[in-house]
């Protein structure tokens, strides 16, 4: 969950032939949800709220795992799907249905035993966005603690900027954990505001 100015919920599965924990094929499967305020214009170019947008996307990837002393690295490839349907003053507006394709990257380095950076690249066609994260973190109280940043855009010319700090790896039970939280600044808005994040995680 990806909670602030605008907010995205998603969930999805990693699936390997063997284990995910190991060098080779794997299948990732993704559906999400989410809504942002848009505003438009007045004669005296002052912003009001003019709708609301809500997005469903779904996808299907599959791809390699290579697995080095230092770290992973995963390629995925696929299909997506994407729902998309704007609110204003009249209702909702009509849904309208994209099918396209989806790429993902990721790397997850560890320098040394205590820390552990992260790369991640996004890049859909159905909507035409693109997103990305990258993270740094030292092993403290149980979790890599550190900084991170990320950044979104898609074909509407929305575009989002985030910049804060995360607890990655933290566990409870057989469920582990990463928070984080900081500041963002949204393009539709033109403000600054505080956003969350939540992810969580586990083995099967």
């Amino acid at each position: 969950m990806d909670a602030g100015p605008s907010t995205f919920i998603s969930s999805g599965f990693k699936a390997a032939p063997d284990r995910v924990d190991r060098e080779g094929f794997a299948v990732l499967g993704v559906i999400g949800a989410g809504a942002r305020l848009e505003r438009g214009t007045t004669p005296t170019r002052s912003f009001i709220p003019t709708f609301v947008r809500t997005t469903s996307l779904t996808a299907l990837l599959g791809g390699y795992q290579f697995f080095f002393d230092w770290g992973v690295i995963g390629l995925f490839v696929g299909p997506e799907g994407s729902f998309e349907s704007v609110m204003g003053v009249a209702g909702f507006g009509p849904v309208e249905t994209r099918i396209g394709a989806r790429m993902q990257a990721e790397i997850w380095a560890r320098p040394s035993e205590e820390t552990l950076a992260t790369a991640t690249v996004v890049l859909g066609s159905a909507r035409w966005d693109a997103y990305a994260r990258i993270s740094a973190g030292y092993r403290l109280f149980g979790a890599y603690l550190g900084p991170e940043a990320a950044a979104y855009a898609d074909r509407t010319g929305y575009g989002k900027w985030s910049a804060g700090l995360h607890a990655t790896d933290f566990s409870f039970g057989d469920f582990n954990f990463r928070l984080s939280g900081g500041c963002s600044y949204e393009s539709a808005t033109k403000r600054f505001g505080p956003y969350m994040s939540v992810a969580s995680w586990v083995s099967l």
